[in-house]
């Protein structure tokens, strides 16, 4: 992101949109659990929303994690060369080249997902199969950019990250 204010912005509109995926998936299975239990009945396109929700939900998730830093991190070896600024250089262009390869080989088996989903639909919602990956390509896209971005601009690597495991 450009500015700490795109970077916010950003982080504001994909948290909503998770929780806006999160609330429809909890209230369409509630729904559909008490339907089932106490009424005998039930809402077949209840697991398919919640399905398509969550897929959708957990990229935007992906996507939004990235500028945060909050991608899991091996920054022990990145971390010892702190002491040897251009060794840490290559570091980092090697680790976003790596990031934009991923990006691509994900991408490229996401699109041919969507292509081959476009002429078909689901089962009982009837929308086109080609909407379950495409928030793949879509996430593999903006961290492609996001990673490009940090590479052209030669953004230092963030190894203090507040909640590191290693």
């Amino acid at each position: 992101m450009n500015t700490p204010l795109a970077h916010g912005r950003f982080q504001r509109v994909t948290h909503w949109l998770m929780a806006a995926c999160l609330g429809v998936m909890a209230v369409a299975v509630f729904i559909n659990v008490v339907l089932r239990y106490g009424f005998g009945s039930g809402i077949a396109a209840s697991e398919e929303l919640s399905r398509l929700l969550f897929v959708w939900m957990v990229f935007i998730g992906a996507t939004a994690a990235y500028p945060a830093g909050e991608h899991m991190a091996f920054t022990s070896l990145v971390g010892m060369l702190k002491n040897r600024p251009a060794a840490l250089a290559w570091m980092t262009v090697l680790i976003r080249l790596l990031v934009l390869l991923a990006c691509v080989l994900v991408a490229w088996g996401a699109w041919q997902q969507v292509v081959v989903g476009m002429d078909s639909t689901s089962v009982v919602l009837g929308y086109p199969a080609a909407l379950l990956p495409l928030p793949a390509f879509l996430s593999c896209a903006v961290i492609g950019v996001m990673a490009l971005i940090e590479l052209v601009r030669r953004d230092p690597l963030v190894l203090d990250h507040g909640a590191e495991v290693e």
